[in-house]
C-alpha cells in the first residue's frame, strides 16, 4: 500500500480546473472565494499564465502577494500578472467594487497563502473556518484603501536595468495616474547616478525604507542624490559601503568637496525614522563624524562602522552622542582600535549595558590594556546574546579576566574569543602544543564561571593555507598544521 494520502477535495478541484484552460477562465465569475489562492498558486507553478492574468483581473482579496511564489525573476509572469491588473482598471464597474489594492512583488515570505492555501492540508473548510481565515487575509498593516492601486517591490539595481525591472519600470510609469510603485528596500550597485535618479523618479520616495548604497560615484555625483535622500522620509536602514577609493575621500580636498561632504551628512538630521545605520570602509573628517551623530534625531538600534580607522575625536563623539545610548547592535569589525585611550569606549557601552545584544570587535587590533579598561562596562552588558573579540592582541591572563567578567552575561549564545598570544611562536605562527593546551584551559576556565552555549577560540588566518586554527571543546587546525 502506498503510504502517500489521497487528494483532498480541494486538490481535485484544481487540478480539474487547470486541465481545461477555458473552462478555467469562464469559472472564475462564479468560483468560490476559498479556491482562488489554491488555483492561483498552481496556476502559478504551472505557468499558465492566461489562467493567472484572468484570475488577477477578478481577485477577490485586497492583497495578493505574488512576489512570494516569484524566487526567481520571470518576465512572462510578470507580464501576466501586470496585464491583469491593466484589465481589472478596465472593467466597466466603480473603483469601490474593486477588492485588489495591494499587489506585493516582494519575493519575501507571506502569510497569505499559509492561511489559504493550509486549509487543503488540514481540511478545515467550515464556515467559521473559512471566515476567520478570510478576515486574517483582508487585514493588510498600512495597507489602506485608495483608489490607487498599490504595488510594492524592492529593488536591486546592479550596474544596468534588467529586462524584468525595466518592463515594472515602465509599466508603472505609464500608468501613474492609478498606480503608485512603491519601494520598500533599494539596493544600488555602481550605477550611473543619471539611471537611478530616472528610477527614483517612478517612486514614492517616501516609501523606501531600507537604502543600500555602494557606488563608485565622486561626491560631485552623489550631490546630485542628495534631493532624493532629503525625500526619504520613511527610511529606517541606511548602509552605505565604499566601492570607489575616492568616493568619500576628504583630506587634503578642495572647499567645494567639503561643502559636499557637509551637506550630505545635513540630511541625516531629516532622516525621522532611522534606526539602523552601517558604514563599510566609509571615511568622514572628524568634524563631519561629530556632525552626524549630532544630527541623528531618533535613538538607532544598530550602528555599524567597519573597515576603516577612527581617531580618539572619533571616538569621543560615539561616546557623546545621545542618539547612540539605545543601542542593540554594535559592530565595529576591522577598525583600529590599539592606538587610541579606551576609555570614551568604556563610557559608551556603559550607556547601552541595559540594551546591547551583539557586540562586534573582530580584528580591532585591541591589545591588553585597552581590554582590561572595557572590563567592568563589559561585565554590565547582561543582554548580550553575541559576542566576537577574535583577531585581537590579547594575553592568557587577560582572557581569563574577561571570561571572569561575563559570569552575569547569561544570555549569550555565541562567543567567540581569540587564542591567547602565547599560542604563537616568534615568527608569529601557531604552536601547536601551546594551543591545544592552553585553549582548553580557557574553556575550563569559563565553565567554573557559568554554563556557556556555544564559544570558539581562534587563532589569526593563516597566510598559507587562509585557515584559522579553532578549539571549540574540540581542536581543529588549519591545513598547515595536520
Amino acid at each position: 500500500m502506498s503510504g502517500q494520502a489521497p487528494p483532498t477535495l480541494l486538490q481535485l478541484a484544481v487540478q480539474r480546473l487547470l486541465r481545461d484552460e477555458a473552462l478555467a477562465i469562464s469559472a472564475l465569475k462564479d468560483l468560490p472565494r476559498v479556491l482562488f489562492p489554491a488555483l492561483f498558486k498552481e496556476a502559478f507553478n504551472q505557468g499558465q499564465t492566461n489562467i493567472l492574468r484572468a484570475m488577477v483581473a477578478v481577485w477577490p482579496f485586497p492583497c495578493l502577494p505574488v512576489g512570494s511564489l516569484m524566487k526567481t525573476p520571470h518576465l512572462e509572469t510578470l507580464q501576466a500578472v501586470l496585464d491583469g491588473v491593466d484589465m481589472l482598471w478596465t472593467q466597466k464597474f466603480l473603483p469601490r467594487r474593486r477588492k485588489l489594492q495591494v499587489l506585493d512583488l516582494r519575493n519575501v515570505h507571506h502569510d497569505f497563502w499559509d492561511v489559504w492555501v493550509g486549509m487543503e492540508e488540514d481540511g478545515d473548510c467550515s464556515e467559521e473556518a473559512v471566515c476567520e481565515k478570510k478576515q486574517m487575509a483582508e487585514r493588510c498593516p498600512r495597507y489602506a484603501l485608495r483608489r490607487r492601486l498599490k504595488v510594492v517591490a524592492n529593488l536591486c539595481l546592479r550596474f544596468h536595468l534588467n529586462e524584468h525591472q525595466t518592463y515594472l519600470l515602465q509599466w508603472a510609469q505609464q500608468r501613474r495616474k492609478f498606480v503608485r510603485l512603491c519601494c520598500v528596500k533599494m539596493q544600488i550597485w555602481a550605477l550611473p547616478v543619471y539611471t537611478v535618479r530616472k528610477v527614483l523618479m517612478v517612486f514614492q520616495p517616501d516609501s523606501i525604507q531600507e537604502l543600500e548604497l555602494n557606488t563608485g560615484w565622486s561626491l560631485s555625483s552623489l550631490v546630485h542624490f542628495i534631493s532624493y535622500l532629503d525625500q526619504m522620509r520613511n527610511l529606517q536602514k541606511l548602509l552605505l559601503t565604499r566601492s570607489h577609493r575616492n568616493t568619500f575621500k576628504v583630506l587634503t580636498t578642495p572647499s567645494d568637496i567639503q561643502k559636499c561632504i557637509t551637506k550630505f551628512v545635513s540630511q541625516f538630521s531629516k532622516l525621522n525614522c532611522l534606526q539602523h545605520l552601517s558604514m563599510n570602509g566609509v571615511y568622514f573628517s572628524s568634524e563631519h563624524m561629530k556632525q552626524l551623530f549630532r544630527s541623528l534625531k531618533t535613538p538607532l538600534e544598530t550602528l555599524s562602522i567597519t573597515m576603516c580607522k577612527l581617531s580618539q575625536l572619533d571616538l569621543n563623539s560615539l561616546s557623546q552622542s545621545k542618539s547612540l545610548h539605545q543601542l542593540k547592535h554594535l559592530n565595529l569589525r576591522l577598525v583600529k582600535l590599539n592606538d587610541l585611550y579606551p576609555v570614551p569606549f568604556h563610557d559608551l557601552l556603559k550607556s547601552v549595558a541595559g540594551t546591547l545584544q551583539t557586540l562586534e570587535l573582530e580584528g580591532c587590533w585591541m591589545v591588553d590594556s585597552q581590554l582590561i579598561t572595557l572590563l567592568p562596562a563589559l561585565s554590565q552588558c547582561s543582554q548580550l546574546t553575541r559576542l566576537s573579540f577574535c583577531d585581537n592582541d590579547i594575553s592568557m591572563a587577560v582572557l581569563k579576566d574577561l571570561l571572569y567578567h561575563t559570569a552575569n552575561l547569561r544570555q549569550l549564545t555565541q562567543e567567540l574569543y581569540p587564542a591567547p598570544l602565547e599560542c604563537y611562536d616568534d615568527r608569529g605562527d601557531v604552536h601547536l602544543g601551546r594551543f591545544t593546551q592552553l585553549c582548553p584551559e580557557l574553556m575550563d576556565t569559563l565553565i567554573t564561571v557559568r554554563q556557556p552555549k556555544g564559544v570558539s577560540f581562534a587563532s589569526y588566518i593563516c597566510h598559507e593555507c587562509c585557515q584559522r586554527c579553532v578549539y571549540d571543546l574540540e581542536i581543529r587546525l588549519c591545513h598547515c598544521q595536520q
